[in-house]
């Protein structure tokens, strides 16, 4: 008798819009040349408690999140996985603003600025 163990992918925790995934592609391509991807973390800070951070990563850590992106690869901070799971993310530009816009269905509420969130 043979025990074999199915593994089924599991969903990324964090979706990315066709937008962040280009914005990812155009940081990588003017990132410093020991930058490997993109990490997304959630520090401590702000009037709601956490933030959301983007930049640029040299190292893999061991409980980091990895997600292969057509160009280049993105990570989620292991310790903030939890605060974002079933989120997206998207990169939004108009006439006055550019930035990454999560919609985060964990987040119980944010700052006025929108620049924080509680979980």
């Amino acid at each position: 008798m043979s025990t074999e163990t199915k593994t089924r992918a599991r969903p990324a925790a964090v979706i990315l819009t066709s937008s962040a995934e280009q914005r990812i592609a155009d940081l990588m391509a003017k990132a410093p040349a020991d930058a490997i991807g993109v990490k997304l973390s959630t520090p401590r800070r702000g009037c709601s408690g956490l933030a959301y951070s983007v930049d640029y990563v040299t190292e893999e850590a061991k409980f980091d999140e990895k997600i292969e992106t057509p160009g280049g690869t993105f990570y989620i901070d292991g310790a903030s996985v939890l605060y974002l799971i079933g989120s997206t993310m998207d990169w939004v530009e108009d006439d006055f603003t550019a930035g990454f816009v999560f919609n985060n269905p964990n987040a119980k509420g944010s700052c006025g600025c929108g620049e924080s969130f509680t979980v």
